[in-house]
């Protein structure tokens, strides 16, 4: 996607994959919106009273990016995956500096749901996601990567498929079976 004024995201990804710090910050106005979108997702499943809101979140998963000599994403999608698994790791250390510091405070465990609810989402323990995320990526990282785009990413159906070089029908096979396989998880940890 083109802007009227500028070169476009993918341009701009490979400008900074050679190492161009400049591109980077001609990137950050374009994708802006799109990083918030996902950090207000992502925070709307944490529980309430953080210290951290959805502006925080994209600035420090900015800054992380910003600063990883190896970012290497190759398309918008890709680098939109990349930053919800920076928020996502952000969040996880946050929520396990938390249960450090309480040792041993009763956690309660929800299911991963895509039910539309009346109200907000319910809490995710977000550890025990994570935790989750692993056992799945071990056995099946691709599965992993797509429940990273989707569920944490925000990403379609068809943006999934885009991002993954897979087709619509098979991301709606394989999210239907890692759901299945992470509400397992979830309900028996």
């Amino acid at each position: 996607m083109l802007t009227p004024t500028g070169p476009s995201v993918t341009a701009l990804l490979e400008r900074a994959r050679s190492g161009d710090r400049e591109a980077l910050a001609t990137l950050l106005p374009l994708v802006y919106d799109e990083l918030r979108r996902i950090a207000r997702g992502q925070m709307r499943r944490e529980r309430p009273g953080q210290t951290l809101n959805a502006t925080g979140l994209v600035h420090e998963a900015w800054l992380r990016l910003s600063a990883s000599s190896h970012l290497a994403p190759h398309n918008r999608a890709h680098f939109l995956a990349i930053a919800a698994n920076a928020m996502r790791q952000i969040l996880v250390e946050r929520a396990r500096a938390r249960h450090a510091a309480k040792r041993g405070g009763h956690r309660e465990r929800v299911t991963l749901n895509e039910a539309v609810l009346p109200g907000p989402e319910p809490d995710l323990d977000v550890l025990a996601v994570d935790t989750a995320l692993d056992k799945l990526a071990a056995l099946d990282p691709e599965q992993a990567r797509l429940v990273e785009l989707r569920y944490f990413g925000g990403l379609s159906v068809e943006e999934t498929a885009d991002a993954l070089g897979i087709s619509p029908a098979t991301v709606k096979r394989r999210w239907t079976s890692a759901r299945a396989f992470l509400a397992g998880e979830l309900a028996g940890s």
